[in-house]
């Protein structure tokens, strides 16, 4: 018998005893699944921008990138939803020659005529004031306008001038648009009423133009991987980048990065907005959830939903998300919901969807990727859900490990080659038993199924060009996930004689 040794020479001739360490047969880690929460910073940051960061709480971030900056509000919104996660965030400036700011308004037009509360909801947050039948309208608009800049975490400055409020984003950008204002959201049985005689005047947020150029900020991520990543920016210039960092060929999906990742985004706007949004992209690494009507900015509400279904996706890869709670958003209101016949034409659209509670709470009803069709543009749902993104992640990064630890430095021989035990060599055939072996301990753990049949259509052989290299054709099937339960109660009202 041989032995192959890695670092006992052959040539010793001193007494006794020698021994060398050898983890091949040890190794049982996993991949670190990271998130990566990309935003703006305010100007008055003194962080680099485009450098990723390791981030640890919303307090921190709001005080190296800027209270109510971008990245403060979508930190705090993941962290409502996942307190355990590895974050980083990758900082973006406002370019100021191709960005503006969004601003809006907010005019006191008639003064009370009793003592009252404001219920004033910015990007979701309330901002209360107490008003009496002595205050002027310009005295209301100053506190009102202190009290904003006073909260922490707003997305907005206020400037008072006279009986008007001028509120403007922080940061620029066409996401400021989606800032929204409104008056007593939980409504007068939520205790929430507008003072007896006050008139406000809201002026929705406006005029942001322009998103961050990202290119230069993806490329510094160098090779550390991200599987969650919040994508904040909705246009097409934005999407296509992350599209093409995440890519295939020559992306974090390609057979010489194996990086891997999947991109989240939230799109606002009305049921035919967010169907022809949906249509018009096609990609496997990428989901939008669509929302209507919510006051909280749908910047937010991507943050919210990967911080939501992140901890079961590091869990389990294959266990579907459905009925998850989202918190740190606030649902639309009745009208401005999507009813099922809606939800389910938009899940056809490339486009996720939410449902909404008794209690008003949120929550995942189906995450699926905008990929719709192949490249001749005939249907396609072999990528439809982001659970067979995942598990090809967690599947092929469990396949890695393995064979790069077991088979690190073995000569190949070919099959019927015969050779004393415990040799540093392998033949097709033992690589095939050992994939065999691997598939087995998958199905056992619940990631894939049918055994029997993998072993049957898998495929190990020597390149007939080159001898140093074994191809596998590895013919797994990923284990599904139960989302449709169809009964056919065909009920009796009497018995069968």
């Amino acid at each position: 018998m041989m032995v192959s040794f890695s670092k006992i020479p052959n040539q010793i001739r001193v007494p006794l005893f020698y021994a060398e360490f050898d983890n091949s047969q040890a190794n049982t880690a996993t991949a670190t699944q990271r998130t990566l929460i990309i935003g703006q910073q305010l100007d008055s940051s003194s962080q680099a921008a485009n450098i990723p960061a390791l981030a640890s709480s919303a307090s921190t971030v709001a005080g190296l990138y800027g209270d109510g900056s971008m990245l403060h509000s979508l930190i705090a919104a993941y962290l409502a939803n996942d307190s355990s996660a590895i974050i980083h965030v990758l900082p973006l400036a406002d370019d100021a020659t191709a960005m503006t700011a969004a601003t809006g308004t907010l005019t006191v037009a008639s003064a009370p005529s009793a003592t009252g509360v404001i219920s004033l909801y910015i990007a979701g947050a309330r901002v209360q004031l107490t008003v009496t039948a002595t205050d002027s309208v310009s005295e209301i608009a100053t506190a009102l306008a202190a009290k904003i800049n006073a909260k922490s975490g707003m997305p907005v400055t206020a400037i008072a001038a006279a009986a008007v409020i001028t509120l403007t984003a922080k940061n620029r950008g066409a996401h400021g648009n989606d800032i929204d204002l409104r008056l007593n959201y939980q409504g007068s049985t939520g205790g929430e009423s507008m003072p007896s005689g006050l008139t406000l005047t809201i002026t929705a947020m406006a005029g942001g133009l322009g998103a961050p150029e990202l290119d230069d900020a993806l490329a510094n991520l160098g090779d550390t991987s991200y599987d969650f990543i919040v994508n904040p920016y909705t246009d097409t210039t934005s999407l296509d980048a992350v599209k093409s960092f995440l890519d295939d060929s020559t992306g974090r999906w390609s057979y010489n990065q194996l990086l891997y990742g999947h991109a989240f985004g939230c799109v606002a706007g009305s049921y035919g907005v967010l169907t022809a949004k949906g249509e018009a992209r096609n990609n496997q690494h990428e989901t939008l959830l669509g929302v209507y009507g919510s006051p909280t900015p749908a910047y937010v509400w991507t943050a919210a939903l990967v911080g939501a279904i992140a901890p079961s996706v590091r869990n389990d890869p294959g266990r579907p998300t459905q009925t998850l709670d989202i918190s740190g958003v606030l649902a639309p209101p009745k009208e401005s919901r999507f009813q099922w016949a809606e939800r389910n034409n938009l899940l056809f659209s490339g486009i996720s969807t939410f449902t909404v509670a008794d209690d008003d709470s949120v929550q995942v009803e189906n995450i699926i990727t905008t990929y719709q069709k192949n490249s001749y543009g005939a249907e396609d749902d072999s990528y439809l859900q982001i659970e067979t993104l995942y598990l090809l992640m967690f599947v092929t990064r469990y396949l890695r490990t393995q064979i790069t630890s077991k088979f690190p430095r073995m000569k190949l021989a070919a099959d019927g080659t015969r050779f004393a035990p415990g040799q540093a060599i392998v033949t097709p055939k033992i690589i095939k038993a050992e994939l065999i072996a691997q598939y087995t301990t998958l199905e056992y753990n619940g990631y894939v199924q049918d055994t029997d049949g993998f072993a049957d259509g898998l495929l190990v052989e020597q390149d007939t060009s080159n001898p140093n290299r074994v191809n596998v054709l590895w013919d797994g099937v990923l284990i599904n996930q139960l989302r449709i339960f169809a009964v056919l109660n065909q009920f009796r009202l009497q018995a069968s004689a």
